[in-house]
């Protein structure tokens, strides 16, 4: 996993996070799914480079 795709992966879930709990403060489940949404962006991205750098070895 290249360090950039790592960084990107970091950020979508702290963007989420970030969505998620603002959404919780306001009130707005639209925001909040979004946010849960992007964490699980985040996830996914990870999971699919850590299966790629598996292949590679």
């Amino acid at each position: 996993m290249g360090a950039d795709d790592k960084i990107d992966n970091k950020t979508d879930k702290l963007k989420g996070k970030v969505k998620e709990a603002a959404g919780t403060a306001q009130g707005d489940e639209e925001l909040r799914a979004e946010g849960k949404k992007d964490q699980t962006k985040g996830d996914v991205k990870q999971a699919g480079e850590k299966i790629k750098d598996a292949f590679k070895s």
